[in-house]
């Protein structure tokens, strides 16, 4: 199954939820005119949230539609591990 990891930058983050109306399995509104990404974990290197996901391709495409239609651009970044 693929792998894929997915870094979220939340500070700039402006909350159009774009990322929850395309991946709900991943994304959620936080209550705070931003979203979280379910599962992440904070990187303070990065100072960015990352999650490793092994999932079906269509839990990939839905998360690649997040990032493709987050208005702000870097915020969402997919990079596929393997195959």
């Amino acid at each position: 199954m693929p792998r894929y990891k997915i870094t979220y930058d939340k500070e700039k983050c402006i909350g159009a939820m774009t990322c929850v109306a395309n991946s709900p399995d991943s994304w959620e509104y936080d209550g705070d005119r931003k979203v979280n990404l379910k599962g992440a974990v904070f990187n303070k290197e990065t100072q960015k949230y990352e999650l490793i996901i092994e999932s079906n391709d269509d839990r990939f495409e839905k998360d690649m539609d997040a990032a493709t239609g987050c208005p702000v651009d870097g915020v969402i970044k997919i990079e596929r591990l393997d195959d």
